[in-house]
């Protein structure tokens, strides 16, 4: 591994974590036993998710359009039904670039033209804050694209397939997640597809109780802290400082259970 990843943060990271991380699994495992927790905390995961990226439905009412089946204007629920096929196809399918691609159709079914979904763009990229409108950084340049992404899955392959200690798991998901961001490979629809391939991750090396970690949610309550971490890191790609990404990689394992 080391193609993209960094180690450079992870022993820091170790002991600001400190110990709980199994026990705060177990209790979130403990929490959901009923068969339609999956599609309750999906629910509130797309939605919030989506909230980030500007969407305008209520928390609530889309909890009631998923659960109690509760009709609302299609503008409204299509974006967020869309994403939440893609969880459903993440839980249901292994994490491999192909199969994430597929995740990307699905969510930007009602976001891109059909040309433009599970493709990597092939223009430059700046991204805009959306509150102000102002530039966040400059995506990875369409020259690196692909290469950058080859090294992202060969170290995302390598790492689904090593035996990583606990705390290990959340470092890399969560730079897996920060990684991502910072290439944004599509021409839309990366923030949503970050936090979904950080829960994919999760699931494949810790099983079905990280669908019920509730990342998206905290990210959503936090996304004035989430957008400053992610531009902590420098505004262009090629100079991005690794070293300042400490309180974005600490943001996961805040969603977890105290």
């Amino acid at each position: 591994m080391g193609r993209i990843f960094s180690d450079i943060l992870l022993e820091k990271y170790k002991s600001e974590l400190g110990r709980g991380l199994s026990e705060a699994l177990r209790r979130l495992d403990a929490t959901f036993v009923r068969a339609d927790s999956f599609n309750f905390y999906t629910s509130v995961a797309v939605i919030t998710s989506s909230k980030i990226e500007g969407e305008p439905m209520e928390v609530d009412s889309y909890i009631k359009h998923k659960i109690q089946h509760i009709e609302y204007l299609p503008e409204l629920t299509e974006k967020p039904n869309d994403l939440f096929r893609a969880y459903i196809y993440a839980k249901e399918n292994r994490l491999t670039s192909n199969h994430f691609l597929q995740a990307h159709r699905l969510l930007t079914e009602h976001l891109l033209p059909e040309h433009g979904r599970g493709v990597y763009r092939k223009n430059e990229m700046v991204v805009m804050e959306h509150k102000t409108g102002k530039i966040q950084f400059e995506a990875a340049s369409a020259r690196l694209l692909e290469g950058e992404m080859e090294k992202l899955w060969q170290d995302i392959d390598f790492l689904l397939h090593a035996d990583l200690p606990l705390e290990e798991t959340f470092y890399y998901a969560s730079f897996i997640h920060l990684l991502f961001v910072c290439i944004h490979p599509f021409n839309d629809g990366n923030g949503r597809a970050a936090r979904l391939l950080e829960k994919w991750f999760l699931s494949d090396k810790l099983g079905p109780v990280a669908w019920y970690i509730q990342s998206e949610q905290y990210y959503y309550r936090h996304v004035d802290e989430y957008y400053l971490n992610l531009n902590r890191l420098g505004i262009f790609y090629e100079q991005l400082d690794f070293t300042k990404a400490d309180r974005f990689l600490m943001m996961l394992p805040g969603a977890l259970p105290a």
